[in-house]
């Protein structure tokens, strides 16, 4: 390797390796996000009788949304129209423009005195700068109110009036704010035989959990001579819910009798299935959860003549819902009969639909902190190189390295510059989405091709390419990593390595998505480091080539055939520049294409007038065809002022996905398959035509009964946003199988109709 070049080679993979050995000390600690009583610490008084005012005092790094902020009197005040200050002016990547306060804010309620003290409802959402925003708060508090000509008195007791009630919960309202669990350690389950004809189950939260009676449905499986009836409930615990109003949950262990239903008395061998949904105690609600708990029924009573015929398929379900009025009424005796529900009722709506907009569902299981992050980080850059957006950037690799074939200093040279493209390259795009979302902004994973001028400008970048494989114009070794033999081969191969991290962004391979969900949450420094691994697997192919030599005996030796070879890669480049072209015309329509073209001609005709002029030595010629290049990028600039193409049709049998109408299908029990996707997402575009776009797909939504529900992220549409942060999703393509009573089921990126099937056929069979 060529001296000039070691000491910034070794000082970078230096600051790699120093990064990858101390990923301890770069850990993302949810639990240092503050409590939210100590993030917003909240208070009220009233100096006057004609006004009451609410303070936040607002921890640094943490805002207060303007139009989630309101104030209600409900006894003692007879209150006008809450006063809130101009705040800071943002756009949200849910809520649009906004308005946002840092620091402290003070609320104004003007009124009329009633009584001696007001009931306050306060309500308020914040979030935090790291990137986690709260669930929306409820606070009620008394407040002590003067009489005419008399203000309070800031102390004594009657501060104390001021205190928010967590929950209800009180002063124990601002020792909550724990890292919530992941779902298996948040509720347990449990399940026995209780004689022939009764299952005793548990279910065990966590403390400072609950669980909703009312959302608890069980069904035993395996034996179709069996079937629960209505469940005999504890007595539990009355709680007002912002989601249910006033709801029966359990903060301790519920002890659940199922009684079954025979119509044969031998031993059974089932499996009990228990849907339920929890919350944490003034945090996040879990998303519908589904255990599958194996029970042995000894032998039983079968059921007598007198007794309830069972019900024709689908069967029955023991639905907690069933046995709230006699439980209300009776207490809940265990020993309560209750009668068996002639039909199942819908489930209520979901508690955990708002946590997009408030908080990161907790982890569900799999590999956890830094450590697995880089792992699967390392595992998707490598799967990243036989993604299609890929392929171009490895054919121009396989040509430079093959270049590379007359001596090992060669192909090292050659690995190392291609990788410090990639790991610089990798690096910056991590620090622009760190940015970004720190600063609340969407971005993930591909967000740059939703920016039109960004496409454009890849486009132009691909043409050229392929304009200098094509020999119109050379860039000394090339931006392929040896277009000519030539002293500038180091800068060609770092060129390499940005383009292809470049055009890697519209694919997610496996294993990117749990690191990247780890990335956007951690801490800046995690996240830069997970980009960087992302970037060492994606470069890792080469590096092991440039330095095993066994490897890079393998490689052709390079001859006449190369330049041959150099024109035939010119065409991946055009065809990669017509996809681009196509993204852009879906974005900004047919004007837009136009201009691109225009401008490409231009383009050409700027490169070939240099070229041209460069070998006969005329500067000003050279100088000409530099401002004709110029101003052959003018389109990237108009294609921003074009008004966005109209959204296309969704899929003959596909639903345009909306919020509503997914809800709307959850509580009918319906079968949803949810699409996410974009045009400019190379994974998603595979999946739809090798799977989606078949007649078997078809069929099968057919025969499950399922709705083919569809997203288009190809330009920034934050209720899209909004679903992929609900469901920790990087990116697309993401595809989501709901069924009835059961939580979403998450499918891999890469789908095949064996995948699809299953995850449909046991969503139906619920």
């Amino acid at each position: 390797m060529p001296a000039p070049h070691r000491p910034f080679l070794t000082a970078l993979l230096g600051l790699l390796l120093t990064c990858l050995v101390t990923p301890a000390a770069h850990a993302v600690n949810k639990a240092d996000l503050l409590p939210v009583d100590q993030a917003f610490v909240l208070e009220a008084s009233a100096a006057m009788p004609d006004r009451i005012e609410v303070r936040w005092k607002i921890a640094d790094g943490y805002y207060l949304y303007r139009h989630r902020t309101a104030v209600k009197a409900t006894a003692g005040f007879e209150a006008g129209t809450l006063q809130l200050p101009a705040g800071d002016r943002h756009v949200d990547e849910f809520f649009g423009p906004v308005e946002t306060y840092r620091g402290a804010l003070l609320a104004t309620l003007p009124g009329r005195t009633t009584g001696t003290a007001a009931s306050l409802e306060i309500r308020y959402q914040g979030c935090a700068d790291a990137g986690i925003c709260y669930p929306p708060q409820t606070r009620r508090l008394q407040v002590a109110l003067p009489a005419d000509g008399a203000p309070e008195s800031p102390g004594g007791l009657a501060g104390l009036a001021g205190l928010p009630a967590a929950n209800g919960k009180g002063i124990a309202g601002l020792l909550q704010g724990r890292q919530a669990l992941p779902e298996q350690q948040a509720f347990a389950v449990d399940a026995i035989a209780d004689g022939g004809n009764r299952i005793l189950v548990r279910l065990q939260p966590a403390p400072g959990y609950y669980i909703y009676r009312d959302r608890a449905r069980f069904e035993l499986e395996g034996d179709a001579g069996t079937q629960l009836l209505a469940p005999r409930w504890p007595a539990g615990t009355r709680h007002r819910d912002e989601h249910f109003g006033e709801v029966t949950v359990y903060f301790q262990t519920a002890e659940v009798h199922l009684p079954v239903r025979r119509s044969h008395d031998r031993p059974v061998r089932g499996t009990l299935v228990a849907t339920f949904q929890g919350c944490q105690d003034g945090g996040i609600c879990y998303p519908p959860l589904t255990r599958r708990v194996p029970v042995s029924l000894p032998a039983g009573e079968v059921a007598t003549a007198d007794a309830p015929a069972p019900s024709s398929t689908p069967p029955v379900t023991a639905d907690a819902s069933s046995t709230t009025a006699v439980e209300d009424a009776a207490g809940a005796s265990p020993d309560l009969q209750a009668p068996p529900p002639a039909v199942a009722a819908p489930p209520p709506p979901d508690a955990s639909a708002g946590n997009a907009l408030r908080s990161t569902a907790p982890p569900s299981g799999g590999f956890s902190g830094l450590a697995g992050a880089l792992l699967l980080a390392l595992l998707g850059g490598l799967v990243l190189n036989l993604m299609p957006c890929v392929l171009p950037i490895l054919s121009l690799k396989a040509l430079g390295l093959a270049q590379s074939g007359e001596s090992r200093q060669h192909a090292r040279s050659h690995a190392l510059w291609y990788t410090a493209g990639v790991l610089v390259a990798f690096a910056a795009v991590g620090a622009l989405v760190v940015a970004l979302r720190a600063a609340g902004q969407a971005a993930g994973w591909g967000f740059q091709l939703q920016q039109p001028w960004f496409v454009a400008g890849l486009a132009y970048l691909m043409f050229a390419v392929g304009l200098s494989l094509s020999g119109v114009f050379t860039l000394g070794a090339g931006v392929g990593g040896g277009l000519a033999a030539s002293r500038q081969g180091p800068a060609g191969d770092f060129l390499t390595g940005v383009l292809a991290c470049v055009v890697a962004s519209p694919c997610i391979a496996p294993f990117m998505g749990p690191a990247l969900a780890y990335a956007f949450a951690a801490p800046a420094a995690a996240g830069l480091l997970v980009f960087l691994v992302l970037g060492l697997g994606l470069a890792l192919p080469f590096l092991l080539i440039g330095f095993v030599p066994a490897l890079a005996r393998r490689l052709p030796r390079p001859g006449a055939w190369m330049e041959t070879l150099k024109q035939l890669l010119a065409f991946p480049m055009y065809l990669t520049a017509v996809w681009l072209l196509w993204i852009l015309g879906r974005q900004r329509g047919v004007d837009a294409i136009a201009l691109f073209l225009a401008g490409a001609a231009l383009l050409a005709l700027a490169l070939w007038w240099f070229e041209r002029n460069r070998w006969q030595g005329q500067r000003t010629g050279r100088a000409l065809a530099l401002l004709l290049a110029v101003a052959a990028l003018t389109p990237v600039w108009a294609v921003t002022r074009l008004a966005p193409s109209a959204a296309a049709a969704p899929t003959e049998g596909a639903l345009a996905y909306s919020a509503e109408a997914l809800d709307r299908l959850r509580a009918e029990d319906r079968v949803v398959f949810v699409n996410m996707t974009a045009d400019w997402c190379v994974t998603c575009k595979a999946n739809e035509r090798n799977v989606l776009a078949r007649d078997d797909f078809a069929a099968l939504l057919a025969r499950t009964g399922a709705v083919y529900m569809k997203g288009d992220w190809t330009n920034a549409d934050p209720a899209i946003s909004a679903f992929l942060e609900q469901h920790q999703a990087v990116g697309v393509p993401l595809y989501v199988v709901y069924g009835p009573g059961a939580p979403p089921a998450v499918l891999q990126p890469v789908l095949t109709q064996a995948i699809v099937e299953d995850a449909l056929l046991r969503a139906a069979a619920r």
